[in-house]
C-alpha cells in the first residue's frame, strides 16, 4: 500500500506482542489508530518460546517496511513471567503431547495466562502513560481458552480500570474474526508486504519448530496453532484468487 491509515485517536497505545501472526496483526492494527504504541511480551517458559527471538525482528521490519508506523512505534518490554511456568501443568509449559482433557479444555490452555498478561501489561502502561490495551484474543476459532472470551476481557477491563482508578481499554480486533479474516485484515492494513512479513518473520507453532517453511509460514504443520493458521491462509488465498 502507498499511504497507511491515519491514527484517529491521539491516546497511546500497549500491544500484547508475542512475535505470532495474531499480535503481529493486532501491533499493526493499533499502528494504524494511535498516535503512540509500545510492545510488551511476557517469557513464562513456554515450549515455543523461539516466538520471543521472533519479536525483535517482526518490530524492525515494521519499522524499515512500513516507516509511517516505525515513526510510531515506542519501545519494547519483555517481562519475566517464569513463575506461571512453574506453577503450569500443560503442552506449552511441558514437552508432552497436545491432547483434549476429562474437562473439555485442550491441555495447551495455560490456567490465568491471559489474566496475569493483561494485569502484568495495565501495571506497565499506566505507568508509560498509555490507555488502551491491545490483545489478539479471538473467539471465532475458539481453541477452547475461556480467557480468551469475550465476555472475560470486558469483565477484566472493567477490573483494571477500577483498580486502577484510571480508565483502561482492553481492545480486541480480532475477537470475532476468522483466521482467513485475519489474513484480509492485516493486507487491508499494510498490503502483500505486511502478509510477506508476516510469512516470514512471525510464530505460531506450539512446537517451536522453524525449520519447516511452508506457504503460511514456519512451523510444525500439524500442531493445533499450525493447522489453524494453514486452513485460514488457504481459505483467505482461495477468496482472493
Amino acid at each position: 500500500m502507498s499511504e497507511y491509515p491515519q491514527a484517529n485517536s491521539a491516546r497511546k497505545a500497549l500491544v500484547l506482542f508475542s512475535g505470532g501472526q495474531d499480535s503481529t496483526a493486532c501491533l499493526a492494527w493499533a499502528l494504524a489508530r494511535y498516535a503512540e504504541v509500545e510492545t510488551i511480551g511476557f517469557d513464562y517458559g513456554q515450549r515455543h518460546r523461539v516466538e520471543l527471538d521472533c519479536r525483535q525482528t517482526v518490530r524492525a521490519e515494521l519499522m524499515a517496511r512500513f516507516p509511517a508506523w516505525g515513526a510510531k512505534l515506542g519501545e519494547d518490554h519483555l517481562l519475566d513471567l517464569a513463575l506461571l511456568g512453574q506453577i503450569s501443568s500443560t503442552a506449552l509449559t511441558e514437552h508432552r503431547a497436545i491432547e483434549m482433557q476429562a474437562n473439555g479444555l485442550p491441555n495447551t490452555f495455560v490456567p490465568g495466562r491471559n489474566l496475569l498478561f493483561l494485569t502484568f501489561a495495565a501495571t506497565l502502561a499506566y505507568r508509560r502513560g498509555a490507555s488502551v490495551l491491545v490483545g489478539g484474543m479471538c473467539e471465532t476459532d475458539f481453541s477452547g481458552y475461556p480467557d480468551c472470551r469475550d465476555n472475560t476481557l470486558k469483565a477484566l477491563q472493567v477490573a483494571l480500570s477500577l483498580g486502577l482508578d484510571s480508565p483502561m481499554t482492553v481492545e480486541t480486533p480480532l475477537m470475532f474474526i476468522t483466521k482467513a479474516q485475519t489474513w484480509a485484515l492485516s493486507e487491508s492494513l499494510g498490503g502483500a508486504a505486511l502478509n510477506e512479513l508476516i510469512v516470514e518473520h512471525t510464530h505460531t507453532c506450539y512446537l517451536g519448530e522453524r525449520t519447516q517453511r511452508h506457504s503460511w509460514g514456519y512451523g510444525c504443520g500439524s500442531c493445533p496453532a499450525c493447522e489453524l493458521r494453514a486452513r485460514g491462509f488457504q481459505e483467505f488465498s482461495e477468496s482472493a484468487a
